[in-house]
């Protein structure tokens, strides 16, 4: 496999840009990434010509594919052809905000901004500025952009900060707790409830490796939260209108947070974030309250048309059946692969989600006749419940290093692009096929 081309380009960019990329997770391929010139469809070809199935799908956005289809992309041009931006509002930016809405349970207002992290980072200062407090509850693990208020680890006892640049002052408002663990989240909540504004939580941890909750793990939140005053907040910037279709992980695991963050589908591919919720909390925005968020380019008519159109072809067709089964397949077969191949390892993910976790223990081959069939559900009876990943730590003891250096290059051999990394997911679009799915599970067999 030839690429020239790509290493060409990746020297030019190490002159200009730090690490020649401008997401860290881009330079996680070694010895450099490939570059992009198009996609098309389920599939992308890079800057050498060469051809693959992309299951990265822009790390999550691309629902329909990279061919966007005629509605879509008419919509998008039209907007586009009648200029960038005003600095005042348009229709369609109403048109959007009534579209979710209408659909997920928790929504009743909606703010626009430009990513996922500025509406986290929006979410967070919303809670506080709401309760009058300063705590954040976070899941170990849990990524929600890169933001001050989030890029925090270690635990509650001993909070720090995960990036270089963030004050230990600021981790102090943070309190890391393991995802499923209900223990953990009342020892906080014991010693400081009364300053805890919000928790703050993926409904399934995305950025890594696909972690489902344990079932009444969401319900308890919600309960504890309730009890204490607290806010709620599920950060869908992966989850939303993926899992649950267009009602979302909420409608999906029956629990209405009282706050959403959104972002990737919701822009159709363009930059974009959401924050939603009940409307009194909503409400304290600026300019009817008096938290402040603003920005130029939020409700850009672009991105608004991108991502109305989107769902509404979301809405009209088969979109979601067509996803949710390629996703179904492909964790079947996955999970069928493994017990033959790779008994210790995990499949994970859910709709049009899925992962191979390298988890280095499992139960023995005789036994995984009655594990879950596509994908792991924190199901008690399965003889595989015990070793699979429960929280991040789970899957940060897996054989990361040999999935990112070994297994990752073998894909790619084959044609195949998965994420980065072992934590990232992936994706299955409306763009993909039943071929691209068996062509992926023949590569999974060779590579293992």
């Amino acid at each position: 496999m030839n690429d020239d081309n790509s290493r060409d380009l990746y020297d030019r960019a190490l002159s200009v840009m730090p690490g020649g990329v401008n997401s860290a997770v881009r330079a996680a391929i070694e010895p450099y990434p490939f570059f992009v010139q198009k996609g098309d469809g389920g599939h992308v070809i890079d800057a050498d010509g060469n051809r693959y199935i992309d299951w990265v799908m822009g790390l999550g956005p691309l629902l329909l594919g990279h061919d966007l289809p005629d509605p879509v992309q008419a919509s998008i041009q039209q907007k586009a052809s009648e200029g960038p931006m005003y600095g005042t509002p348009t229709e369609v930016e109403v048109d959007l905000a009534e579209f979710v809405v209408r659909h997920v349970p928790s929504v009743e207002k909606i703010r626009f901004v430009n990513s996922g992290t500025e509406a986290t980072t929006s979410a967070v200062r919303l809670a506080r500025g709401y309760t009058g407090r300063n705590k954040i509850v976070v899941m170990q693990g849990g990524y929600h952009g890169a933001q001050e208020s989030t890029l925090v680890e270690g635990d509650a006892e001993n909070p720090r900060p995960s990036s270089a640049g963030i004050p230990q002052s600021f981790a102090e408002h943070t309190l890391p707790v393991p995802f499923n663990d209900e223990e953990a989240i009342r020892e906080v909540f014991d010693e400081h409830g009364e300053d805890i504004a919000a928790v703050l939580t993926e409904p399934i941890l995305g950025n890594y490796g696909i972690v489902y909750p344990e079932e009444g793990y969401h319900e308890f939140l919600r309960e504890i939260t309730d009890e204490h005053g607290s806010l709620l907040i599920f950060d869908e910037v992966i989850t939303g209108f993926r899992v649950g279709g267009l009602g979302c992980a909420q409608s999906e695991f029956g629990v209405t947070p009282d706050l959403t963050t959104f972002g990737k589908i919701i822009g159709g591919g363009f930059p974009v974030g959401a924050i939603g919720g009940r409307a009194e909390i909503i409400e304290h925005f600026a300019p009817s309250g008096d938290v402040f968020q603003a920005g130029t380019f939020s409700g850009h008519p672009v991105t608004m048309a991108a991502g109305l159109e989107t769902l509404q072809f979301a809405a009209e067709n088969d979109v979601y059946e067509h996803v949710d089964g390629l996703g179904e397949q492909l964790r079947s077969g996955l999970t069928e692969i493994l017990a033959d191949q790779a008994p210790s390892y995990t499949v994970t993910g859910t709709a049009s989600m899925f992962k191979v976790i390298f988890t280095r223990d499992g139960p023995g081959r005789d036994s995984l006749e009655e594990q879950c069939g596509a994908g792991c559900r924190q199901n008690p009876t399965c003889p595989r419940y015990d070793y699979c990943p429960k929280n991040a730590a789970d899957v940060k003891n897996a054989e990361t290093e040999r999935w990112r250096r070994v297994f990752w290059g073998k894909m790619k051999a084959q044609n195949v692009f998965l994420s980065q990394n072992q934590f990232e997911c992936q994706f299955v679009s409306y763009g993909h096929t039943e071929a691209d799915v068996e062509e992926t599970l023949e590569a999974y067999k060779h590579a293992l």
